[in-house]
């Protein structure tokens, strides 16, 4: 997931139409707090969203990702054992059964105490694809100032970000384009 930042001040927080929905959160790889939304995404491994939630800040993100498993069955239904490639939030032994029993494999780095994990040297080279898309979105398609006001707006303007981000992986896909994210 990444920050979906709606307001700085704490006047802003009060008297947003985001109210409810937005709230404070904690971006530990920029180590500050926010105030706003986070977007999760599931993508392909050239970066193709395949789907996404826009959630409050503080939602556990294990829990936001086997919604999205429960909400579009049809992910799953089509793939052959699919892995999934993760960080090292999305841990835990229920959390791992209940993918197991959806058909998922995962991919993620061992958290500090655990012993190094299956597919561990896959991660690496592997991990910048998740770091790559969210900043495709943050940096070329201005995520971080979306300038919506509502939740409506906030939504149109997030989803907008992802259809420009897939109609650039499809078009460089169909043109034979040397980078198949370049916008």
């Amino acid at each position: 997931s990444t920050p979906v930042e709606c307001g700085r001040s704490r006047e802003t927080a009060k008297r947003s139409d985001l109210a409810g929905w937005a709230e404070y959160g904690y971006c530990a790889s920029h180590s500050r707090f926010f105030w706003g939304l986070r977007l999760h995404l599931v993508c392909t491994l050239h970066g193709l969203p395949i789907a996404f939630a826009l959630t409050g800040a503080k939602a556990a993100e294990r829990d936001v990702l086997l919604d999205i498993f429960h909400v579009e069955p049809g992910l799953l239904a089509d793939r052959n054992g699919p892995t999934l490639l993760a960080d090292k939030n999305y841990y835990g032994r229920d959390f791992e059964s209940d993918l197991a029993n959806l058909g998922v494999r995962l991919l993620r780095p061992a958290r500090k105490g655990e012993p190094e994990r299956a597919g561990a040297e896959l991660f690496k080279p592997l991990r910048q694809l998740i770091e790559s898309v969210n900043q495709t979105l943050k940096a070329q398609l201005d995520l971080e100032r979306h300038g919506g006001r509502t939740p409506a707006g906030v939504t149109v303007r997030v989803l907008q970000r992802l259809l420009a981000l897939t109609a650039a992986i499809w078009h460089n896909h169909k043109t034979g384009g040397p980078v198949i994210r370049s916008l």
